[in-house]
């Protein structure tokens, strides 16, 4: 294995949170939290603010509202956030902490009560900026965003008022359709900030600053150098206490039209003009455009399903997805998925992208791998080797970040020999990042109104428009059995033989990682 050589570290500048050097405090703003005694609030978001303060990126005139049905009033909210921030260690101790709580209120309300809304006019100035954060369920996005209107909350008078929503936007396309179509009846685009937490990962946001700042990716990313892409969203949980909710969803709704196509758009998309949002946003949504729609056949030759039973994961006992609280015994929601896209443009004609995602798999793993086509063997003809490694770039996005290059090298001795070789780059050892949630880079840039990394409307209905003939096929067929995989393993092997059929195959999911000295 190979290491990568960095410059000195002592003559970088530090990088804050959200990877920028140098960045200013975001203007004077309330940040409004709807849903903020939930778990995301206290689990993520909360920690995110301290590590934005810890790196200088919040305002000093900053308020907290925090709204939710439970009535704990100002000192229940600030005891809520005290207890969130003391989990993480980030900031400066409880001073940093004190400064939160002392700019903290809380509203105890229904989110279809006018009233609520009427309780948080009163806390805010007409001309001040304010970000409204919906960590609430999806059924409540339309109902906030029609009720903040109703108030004319959202008017923008010498100040600027957005909106931040969470996944999942929509449940297949008419209801992401009708439910952007709600939103934006109220709000204009540039107030809104669809968000998904996988696009504040350093290495996610590196996808675009490694294509198109190194000199020597760019003339290879294409169908001519390129021979599959590979993308994996592994996850080791099951659905433990969230049967209910996952039974309704299933990991095709979960992760595809949102996480593992963010992933995809910033591996396919063409140059923008720029970083500017709209430029970067308008290629991701061609990429999505140009993807080679499913009929009823391709549905069946090119997606896998299953279902996971009971295993072992890292030495725990988990019981089978039907034995789950709230989970039907004969269910058929799938908790895996894998599948074969095509993009019909001029870049990936013929380049196959594969993807994966599951759940109470052998290991948590986000992994995107770009397998380069095979050197001519005709050099090599009259030595023992038989074949050439492949080599392929993997961007490791969790739990590590980081990238893999492998190619291949001489084996010492007097034949020639060749293996594959590792050279790695991780975030960690180079920049000796901080911790942080994925969620400071996004909030930071809502406060600074970057919306760069957030989906247009668009977009949310190209990714389901690609989705929607799949579970229109699957709806079609009824109820059908599922390959059951053991918790614990890479996956059925029905997604094995989605590969091999091209002769090619998934490198196992322990082995995925960022290698280790």
């Amino acid at each position: 294995m190979l290491s990568v050589v960095m410059s000195n570290p002592s003559e970088r500048p530090p990088l804050g949170t959200n990877g920028t050097r140098g960045s200013s405090p975001a203007p004077a703003c309330t940040l409004v939290i709807f849903g903020a005694t939930g778990d995301l609030a206290k689990r993520l978001l909360v920690p995110a603010l301290r590590n934005l303060r810890r790196d200088g990126l919040l305002p000093e005139d900053l308020a907290l509202i925090g709204i939710a049905s439970r009535d704990i009033g100002d000192d229940g909210f600030r005891d809520r956030l005290r207890e969130g921030m003391k989990q993480f260690k980030a900031g400066k101790g409880d001073e940093d902490i004190e400064w939160f709580a002392s700019r903290a209120r809380y509203i105890s309300g229904k989110f279809e009560d006018p009233a609520t809304y009427q309780k948080i006019a009163q806390l805010l100035k007409s001309d001040r900026n304010v970000l409204f954060y919906l960590a609430t369920p999806p059924s409540e996005f339309s109902v906030i965003v029609g009720q903040l209107g109703e108030a004319r909350l959202t008017e923008q008078k010498g100040c600027w008022r957005r909106v931040i929503i969470e996944k999942p936007f929509g449940h297949d396309l008419p209801s992401a359709v009708a439910l952007n179509k709600e939103i934006l009846n109220v709000l204009h685009e540039d107030q809104v900030f669809r968000i998904d937490h996988y696009l504040g990962k350093e290495t996610v946001q590196n996808i675009l600053v490694f294509r198109f700042a190194n000199g020597f990716v760019e003339p290879l990313w294409n169908r001519d150098h390129i021979d599959h892409v590979r993308i994996t969203v592994a996850e080791t949980v099951g659905v433990e206490q969230r049967g209910r909710f996952y039974e309704r969803i299933g990991a095709l709704r979960d992760m595809v039209p949102n996480h593992m196509f963010q992933l995809l758009t910033l591996i396919a998309m063409e140059p923008p003009s720029g970083f500017a949002a709209d430029a970067v946003r308008s290629e991701k949504a061609k990429v999505l455009e140009a993807i080679h729609s499913f009929g009823a056949g391709d549905t069946h030759r090119n997606v896998v399903r299953g279902q996971y039973g009971s295993g072992t994961v890292a030495g725990k006992q988990i019981i089978g997805y039907r034995e789950s609280p709230d989970v039907p015994k004969d269910s058929t929601t799938e908790t895996y998925v894998a599948m074969k896209l095509a993009i019909d443009n001029w870049r990936w004609a013929g380049v196959p992208f594969y993807l994966r995602t599951g759940k109470a798999l052998s290991r948590r793993r986000t992994d995107i791998t770009v397998q380069f086509k095979k050197a001519p063997l005709a050099l090599f003809r009259d030595t023992p080797v038989e074949s050439l490694p492949p080599n392929d770039l993997t961007l490791h996005i969790q739990p590590e970040e980081g990238v893999t290059l492998r190619f291949g090298a001489k084996i010492p001795g007097p034949a020639v020999r060749i293996d594959g070789v590792d050279m790695k780059f991780a975030y960690q050892d180079a920049f000796q990042s901080k911790p942080s949630t994925g969620y400071e880079t996004l909030i930071y840039d809502c406060m600074i109104g970057d919306a760069s990394l957030f989906q247009r409307a668009d977009s949310i209905e190209a990714g389901w428009r690609v989705v929607q003939p799949i579970l229109d096929t699957w709806k079609a067929e009824g109820r059908t059995e599922l390959p059951i995989y053991p918790a614990g393993s890479s996956g059925p092997k029905e997604t094995d033989e989605l590969l091999a059929r091209d002769g090619r195959h998934w490198r196992p999911i322990e082995s995925v990682g960022l290698p280790t000295p």
